[in-house]
């Protein structure tokens, strides 16, 4: 399998060329505005694009995947529910479904929770394209999510991904990579769930609401990232910058 990555230095979003070998099929997944690294392998290995696959709605993500689908003649595939959002979809796929791309086997994996319609690309049963659900160290926010985005991102990661063996080598949809494995033993988020680690219990106050901090941890761009939990019960994984601690 060959995979190539960019990183939009100012979004920080990923988009890659995952294909099976030299001279073989491929996909692009997701578009993040940084296409000349990805254009330039694809026409150095030979490889046929076969489609364009998008995870989520999220414009650091489909910035320049209608284009990228009529430059290779290739049908745009998404989820239903992006496709709502999303213009020139010629394709919905959903959970389960397999696509093909000459050797590759690309099972779609629903991981709503970022938002109702985010999807993880599960290649060969070997690579997990998580996008914005999970990442190295990190989860998602779910302030986009609707009113179970938390439910949902926990559900999604502990019930889906995790699920996964812990070999499977996970590209998210922001920086770098990492394994299921280390993310079920180092990432902060999974260890609480996990019961490993404690719960918070610092008074915050989040975009003017007061809360109880259950987790203050590192984020991809260098930040944090919060769970918190306010006082009519709900709970939600938020930007650093928008909690007030203190």
């Amino acid at each position: 399998m060959l995979i190539e990555r960019t990183e939009n230095p100012d979004w920080l979003s990923n988009a890659y060329v995952v294909a099976d070998r030299p001279g073989g099929h491929g996909v692009l997944i997701d578009a993040n505005g940084v296409a000349e690294p990805l254009r330039e392998m694809i026409a150095r290995n030979e490889i046929t694009i076969t489609h364009v696959l998008v995870t989520h709605q999220h414009e650091d993500h489909v910035v320049t995947s209608r284009a990228d689908a009529d430059r290779y003649e290739a049908p745009l595939l998404a989820h239903a529910l992006t496709a709502r959002v999303v213009n020139g979809v010629d394709r919905t796929f959903e959970d389960g479904e397999v696509i093909r791309s000459g050797d590759l086997a690309i099972r779609v994996l629903h991981t709503p929770g970022h938002c109702p319609d985010h999807c993880s690309l599960l290649v060969d049963e070997t690579d997990c394209f998580t996008a914005d659900v999970l990442f190295q160290g990190t989860v998602g926010g779910t302030l986009n999510g609707g009113p179970t985005g938390f439910v949902d991102l926990r559900r999604s990661i502990m019930e889906r991904l995790m699920a996964l063996p812990p070999t499977t080598r996970v590209h998210p949809g922001h920086c770098g990579g990492s394994t299921i494995g280390a993310e079920w033993d180092a990432n902060p988020f999974v260890r609480v769930w996990r019961g490993l680690d404690p719960e918070g219990e610092e008074r915050c106050d989040v975009l003017g609401e007061p809360a109880t901090l259950v987790l203050w941890a590192p984020d991809y761009d260098g930040g944090h990232k919060a769970w918190v939990r306010f006082d009519d019960g709900r709970e939600a994984i938020v930007g650093g910058s928008r909690v007030r601690r203190g």
